[in-house]
């Protein structure tokens, strides 16, 4: 089984579509860890602020089979792949990490580079996984946010229920 971290976005509806990508997550694999979630404004474009949360779970899926299912998720929620890049979403779920392979897997670069870019990405993972060390740098997840120049960007953590439970969770 591997270990992977995901991270999930959202700015359009984004209570439905977060509580949608939980559900097929715990759905298809089982137990999982769930940060806090984090708010931030849109990055590379103007539009409703995004909520932003990591989630963790084993797979026995290959890599290319996981991107693949991630996809089919944003998909069954209305996931638009016609507009600009960086525009509003109602769904967005990226392999941050896979075990601790590196390079590129099945056309998925590993790990994936926002993880040290975005503090959206690195704080809600440095939470979950904060011991845990990142597959190049070899830095632990805790040190790399700790350094991280946090004024760089504006988030904060939202108060949020998922199935009965407040996040952050290991459910």
């Amino acid at each position: 089984m591997a270990k992977v971290y995901v991270s999930i976005g959202s700015n359009i509806d984004r209570d439905v579509y977060i509580n949608n990508a939980l559900t097929s997550l715990q759905t298809n694999f089982g137990h999982l860890v769930i940060s806090s979630v984090y708010e931030s404004e849109a990055v590379g474009f103007t539009g409703d602020n995004f909520y932003n949360l990591v989630a963790g779970f084993e797979t026995e899926l290959s890599v290319g089979e996981l991107s693949a299912l991630l996809k089919n998720i944003e998909d069954q929620n209305d996931r638009c792949r016609k507009g600009p890049r960086f525009s509003g979403r109602t769904l967005d779920i990226d392999i941050l990490t896979y075990d601790q392979l590196a390079g590129d897997h099945d056309g998925v670069q590993l790990p994936r580079d926002e993880i040290t870019k975005n503090a959206f990405v690195l704080w809600p993972l440095a939470e979950i996984a904060g011991q845990e060390q990142h597959p190049v740098s070899l830095i632990s997840y805790e040190q790399l946010w700790a350094d991280y120049e946090k004024d760089s960007q504006q988030l904060w953590s939202v108060e949020y229920i998922w199935q009965g439970h407040s996040l952050p969770a290991d459910v």
